[in-house]
């Protein structure tokens, strides 16, 4: 009789919890997902938020220079046919966020998860080794960046109050450790979906330099009276024929970086809510946002160009292409900061939740790694606070740090970075899932097409990433570690 009322009971639970889960897959639940997950609240606008904190970052204002390199045919030409590049590529990895259906199919939450169901095997490992290095060195570049144009604050004061007569020499150490300590705060905030407000702020500062840096190239071009720049860049004589080839290589680098930001995508698609199905937000965020970006560098990247011709400057802002009104450079550079501060964890959520996650798999008994300690916060809701996620953060924000005092060389960096993290993340992966989800047949003409474009972009990579390296040798024999000024 026990036994047979224990088996009613066990059988009422069980139709209980069946039927709980029902509601949730039917999305009854008012708190939680389809997944079990809190609800996902992300729109159209929080995504393209983050997308555009992501990629106007630094990039935009190494465009101009990139430009002078390319000249005024190729350069826009080669601008134009990224962004097209990355949006199309962009469309196909949001339509993998879902394994099988794209309404109710299994959510793929990290770019790995979306390799692993549609590829599976060693890829997998490669993507996370391609995504998280790359990841690490987009940290390490924004926080060079940074610390040139809180340098620039100082060096456009310390040359007003001179009237040009001091030289102004600063080292970038104490700049470097500024914005570290700055990370190791903002750090602490626990995920992508918590990330939203630093998003909009550091969109919105991406914006006000952009817009700065073009208003002053329109104003340089209109007090000069005369566009320079020619229809083939940078003139031989100016650079060597050699250097010109390696400018033009490191030029794709640079434009391809400041277009990627494939390797976070689909962290950024999770935190979007449904109904409309996830891609389908994610497609009109990426139309927006690739859109306004590639509107924003034509702009930027041409009329700096136009304004300094041969001689633009490796970073718009801070290159002293610029030195009157100093108050407007200051404003400029001053929300260039801000940006990289939020762009920073923007690239880096990725990263910190797959370290979290791995050490909760490892250790799933261990305090460290899972309790969370609520500390209250008056007039707010308590924050909780995890010991693993203080420690390990910290750490990671201590390295890159140090790492990019280092290696403070901003364009050749830069131009690596895109060009490493370009041809697999942006297009390869995307292009391969897409045939495997699709299962388009292979030597069809879809098949060409895709795989065409997939080894073009290859070649573009390869190039871009000789020209990168070449640059860092070339800045390594005038290097000496810990010890760059400007």
């Amino acid at each position: 009789m026990g036994e047979n009322g224990a088996g009613k009971n066990h059988l009422h639970n069980n139709q209980v919890f069946d039927l709980s889960i029902d509601v949730l897959q039917q999305g009854g639940s008012k708190c939680f997902d389809d997944d079990g997950h809190l609800k996902r609240t992300g729109t159209v606008w929080t995504a393209s938020a983050h997308i555009i904190t992501a990629v106007i970052g630094s990039g935009v204002l190494s465009l101009a220079w990139a430009t002078a390199q390319l000249g005024w045919i190729a350069g826009p030409a080669v601008m134009f046919l990224f962004s097209f590049v990355t949006y199309y590529t962009s469309t196909l990895l949001a339509a993998c966020y879902r394994s099988g259906d794209p309404i109710n199919g299994k959510r793929n939450y990290t770019y790995m998860d979306v390799v692993s169901s549609n590829l599976g095997g060693v890829k997998v490992k490669i993507c996370g080794w391609v995504q998280y290095l790359n990841l690490f060195g987009v940290a390490i570049g924004y926080t060079i960046a940074s610390s040139i144009s809180m340098m620039a604050i100082k060096r456009s004061n310390c040359f007003h109050a001179s009237g040009g007569k001091n030289p102004c020499r600063l080292n970038s150490n104490p700049y470097m450790i500024a914005f570290g300590i700055a990370e190791i705060i903002f750090s602490q905030i626990p995920n992508f979906g918590q990330l939203w407000w630093l998003s909009i702020v550091a969109a919105v500062m991406s914006f006000t330099y952009s817009t700065i840096g073009l208003g002053l190239g329109i104003a340089k071009v209109a007090e000069t009276g005369k566009i320079r720049g020619s229809l083939t860049g940078i003139s031989v004589g100016t650079v060597t024929q050699t250097h010109k080839v390696w400018r033009i290589f490191q030029a794709l680098g640079d434009i391809a970086f400041a277009y990627s930001y494939s390797l976070i995508l689909i962290e950024i698609q999770d935190t979007l809510k449904a109904p409309p199905s996830e891609s389908k937000t994610m497609k009109k965020a990426t139309l927006l946002s690739v859109g306004v970006t590639t509107l924003f560098y034509m702009l930027c990247g041409c009329m700096g160009y136009a304004a300094f011709g041969d001689l633009s400057p490796g970073n718009l802002l801070t290159g002293f292409g610029f030195y009157n009104p100093f108050w407007l450079l200051d404003i400029a550079n001053a929300a260039i900061v801000i940006h990289l501060v939020g762009a920073y964890q923007v690239y880096c959520q990725p990263l910190f939740a797959f370290i979290e996650k791995t050490a909760a798999e490892k250790f799933p008994d261990s305090e460290f790694t899972t309790k969370e300690i609520k500390i209250p916060i008056p007039g707010f809701r308590p924050y909780n606070l995890n010991l693993f996620r203080l420690v390990w953060r910290t750490l990671f924000v201590i390295i890159t740090t140090l790492n990019s005092m280092l290696l403070p060389f901003f364009n050749d960096i830069v131009g690596l970075l895109g060009a490493l993290g370009f041809w697999p993340l942006t297009v390869y992966f995307p292009v391969e899932m897409y045939i495997s989800q699709k299962k388009i047949p292979k030597w069809s003409t879809r098949w060409l097409c895709l795989q065409i474009l997939s080894i073009a972009c290859l070649v573009i990579t390869i190039a871009a990433a000789a020209g990168s390296v070449a640059g860092i040798v070339l800045d390594l024999q005038s290097y000496k570690p810990f010890s760059t000024g400007y």
